[in-house]
């Protein structure tokens, strides 16, 4: 017999209505793949989930999979409650979790792995309002938040002041990056193996929010139409930051390659999402499908893969 699968969904982070898309789709899958799905829109109520996953009569799901984005659904908070009422559940656990949100950690964590990352500093958001951090072109981004939300790249005549008013909603500091020129790259890794490379090519300014949800805005190539070596660091440094940072199940790796430096001297990673989007257009179930791996058989290897508390 096949275990109840509990979707948790929705939550409260600016990533509400993508977590959602997110959820239907893994249900559905699911469902497909003969398990009995319960789908659950989280709220700021811990009673609530708590009842939901633990009925005081017995009972309830048998494993959980959480596909909430943002924070306290991909950044430990969800895995702890998980971990104390040892409900298994899919994708990474409470310290990967952690350290993957906090970009600033992962970046140190990459660095200390001979991984190359683009030059940045954190400051205080406020300070943007003073004048620029480091010569532009430049990334300032929320040191916690997924899908792109409040990244701004700051080139010659934009308005400054502007990007520090819109970043005053995701707290206090923020992680400003040289921009790196050239082709976005990303990397799925599904336990011990980097599926793919993918290169995304926007037709926006950048690949923002926008050009992650919106049909047809941004062209994926997969396999990457890069060099042979450069196809093969980011998939070897894409598996070294899931294992570093002790991932478990499915991660996605993001990077950037300045195809304008030699060799692979151009190549950097930028950040590694432990719950990559899992919407029609997400990149991470693009790869498995390239990779011959059907919608419902990703669903079914995920709840194999559940991590199971002690």
């Amino acid at each position: 017999m096949k275990p109840t699968v509990a979707v948790l969904m929705g939550g409260w982070s600016p990533e509400r209505e993508i977590s959602l898309v997110s959820g239907k789709a893994c249900a559905e899958g699911l469902r497909e793949g003969g398990y009995a799905v319960l789908e659950y829109d989280v709220k700021r109520d811990l009673r609530a989930l708590i009842d939901f996953l633990r009925p005081a009569g017995g009972g309830g799901p048998e494993v959980v999979f959480n596909a909430l984005h943002g924070r306290y659904g991909e950044d430990g908070c969800i895995q702890g409650i998980l971990e104390v009422l040892a409900v298994p559940y899919t994708h990474s656990g409470v310290l990967a979790s952690a350290i993957a949100m906090d970009k600033p950690m992962a970046r140190h964590v990459f660095r200390s792995l001979g991984l190359r990352v683009a030059e940045g500093i954190v400051v205080e958001r406020r300070s943007l309002a003073f004048g620029d951090p480091m010569p532009r072109p430049y990334v300032v981004k929320p040191i916690d938040q997924g899908s792109s939300v409040g990244v701004f790249i700051m080139r010659e005549g934009d308005n400054l002041a502007a990007v520090e008013m819109a970043e005053a909603a995701f707290g206090e500091r923020v992680l400003v990056e040289k921009f790196v020129p050239g082709r976005e790259l990303t990397v799925a890794v599904m336990g011990d193996r980097a599926v793919a490379v993918t290169e995304l090519r926007p037709r926006t300014r950048f690949y923002d929010y926008e050009a992650k949800y919106t049909d047809g805005i941004t062209e994926h190539l997969v396999p990457a139409p890069i060099p042979g070596e450069v196809y093969e660091l980011a998939r070897e440094w894409a598996l070294t930051a899931h294992q570093a940072l002790g991932c478990s199940g499915l991660s996605r790796t993001d990077l950037r390659w300045d195809d304008s430096q030699p060799d692979t001297s151009g190549l950097v990673v930028l950040e590694i999402n432990t719950q990559p989007g899992m919407t029609p257009l997400s990149l991470a179930p693009e790869q498995a499908k390239w990779a011959g791996i059907s919608w419902p058989e990703l669903m079914t290897w995920m709840v194999d893969n559940a991590r199971r508390p002690q």
